[in-house]
Formats: C-alpha cells, sequence, structure tokens
C-alpha cells in the first residue's frame, strides 16, 4: 500500500534500473509476489467492526482517505484488492516491485514518498481522490513507527475528504523486527479489522492541531 519501500539512499530509481539483474530481480518478485500474497490470503477469516462508517462517507458523496500504520501493509492490500484503490509507492527498486505486485491486485500507484517525489504523489493523489479511493501510510515510509506524519492530513484538508482511519490485528501473526514492526497473519488466521469513524478536515483548521487530534482518535479506537 501506500509510501512503501523507501530504504534511503543509494536505492533510487536511477541506480537500480541500470543494472539488467536488478530489473530482472523486481521481474521475478512480482511474479511470484502476487499469486503468494493471494495464497495466504485465501485462508484468512475476515471479521470488520464499523463498516457502517464507509457506508457512511459514500452516502455524503464523499471518497475515503484510507489512513493505517506502515506495518499493516499485508492485510490491508488484500482487504482492499480489486476496488480501484490508489496508493503511494516509492520511485526506488523496493518500491518499484511492491508497485508491481500491487497493480496485479487492482490497485492505482501514485509514485513516491514524503522523503523523495512526495509533492507529485500528493498532488496526483489530489487528482485521483476525486474519482477514487485513496490509501496512504499513517508513518511510512521511515517511521517512527506509529507515529502520524502530516500526508494524509494534507489530503484530507486539500480535498474535502475525510481520513478513515482503519487497524488489523490477526489471531496468529509473523512479526519482523524491522522499523515497522511488519506483521503478516500466518495461514487459518482470523484477521480482525477496526474501522473508525471518519475525519474530516476544515480547510481553517491548522493542519499541526489536526494531525494531534487524529494521532488522539486513532489510538482510541485500535484495541491494542
Amino acid at each position: 500500500m501506500a509510501e512503501s519501500g523507501n530504504r534511503g539512499p543509494g536505492t533510487g530509481r536511477s541506480d537500480w534500473t541500470r543494472s539488467r539483474r536488478k530489473r530482472a530481480e523486481v521481474a521475478a518478485i512480482a511474479a511470484v509476489g502476487a499469486p503468494l500474497i493471494r495464497a495466504l490470503g485465501a485462508t484468512w477469516t475476515w471479521k470488520i467492526d464499523g463498516g457502517e462508517h464507509f457506508q457512511a462517507v459514500s452516502a455524503r458523496g464523499h471518497q475515503p482517505i484510507l489512513s493505517f500504520w506502515h506495518g499493516r501493509i499485508l492485510a490491508a492490500t488484500l482487504y482492499f484488492q480489486r476496488r480501484g484503490v490508489v496508493a503511494i509507492t516509492s520511485e526506488n527498486f523496493d518500491g518499484e516491485w511492491i508497485s508491481r505486485i500491487i497493480e496485479k491486485l487492482g490497485y492505482g500507484t501514485a509514485r513516491g514518498s514524503t522523503s523523495k517525489g512526495g509533492a507529485r504523489a500528493l498532488l496526483q493523489l489530489v487528482r485521483d481522490v476525486r474519482s477514487n479511493i485513496v490509501a496512504i501510510t499513517l508513518d511510512g515510509p521511515r517511521g517512527p513507527a506509529e507515529v502520524a506524519q502530516l500526508g494524509a492530513v494534507w489530503l484530507a484538508k486539500a480535498t474535502g475528504n475525510p481520513m478513515v482511519p482503519f487497524h488489523f490485528e490477526g489471531s496468529s501473526n509473523w512479526t519482523f523486527k524491522s522499523w515497522d514492526r511488519t506483521q503478516i497473519p500466518k495461514p487459518f488466521s482470523t484477521v480482525v479489522m477496526a474501522i473508525g469513524e471518519p475525519l474530516y478536515v476544515r480547510s481553517e483548521e491548522h493542519t499541526s492541531e489536526l494531525q494531534s487530534r487524529f494521532g488522539i482518535s486513532y489510538a482510541v479506537f485500535c484495541l491494542k
């Protein structure tokens, strides 16, 4: 999903594209990754709490800005596949194979991140949000983990569409020692999705104030 795959200096698009081996790796990862992810997700049982909040946004004629923590990307990617969602992916090596995988799962992509190309990607999302659901990780691409950055807040303020925060927890998981503590539910797990109330940003509201308010709201509804 959004703002994924940023590994820092030396891994930019202009570097890896010069390598035939890296280009082959991107193609191979995308070819193998998408069916493996689908196969894993097919074993999960989903339980959804708060689905009425999505319906409330649609009833007002708005598109939700899906907002979530970076460490829950895999579950989010599977749940929202083939729904016309547009997500930010970085322009580096990791961002390329991630982009190819999620495109195979029915996503559109806006290329960039908050650290490189982010302004261009967010402007593309402003255009996309008029006709599509968009997704953005609150703490991506570099963290700190579960500390909300300003991307989703800015997008909500620029478009008038609400952020809809959500969170996944699996009954049995693999948890990686990455900066975002990536969680992957194990096969045949029950995956619970909690969806929070839509959060609108008034055009006159100060962005930093909204970021603080949003962080508090997110922590309250997520049962950790």
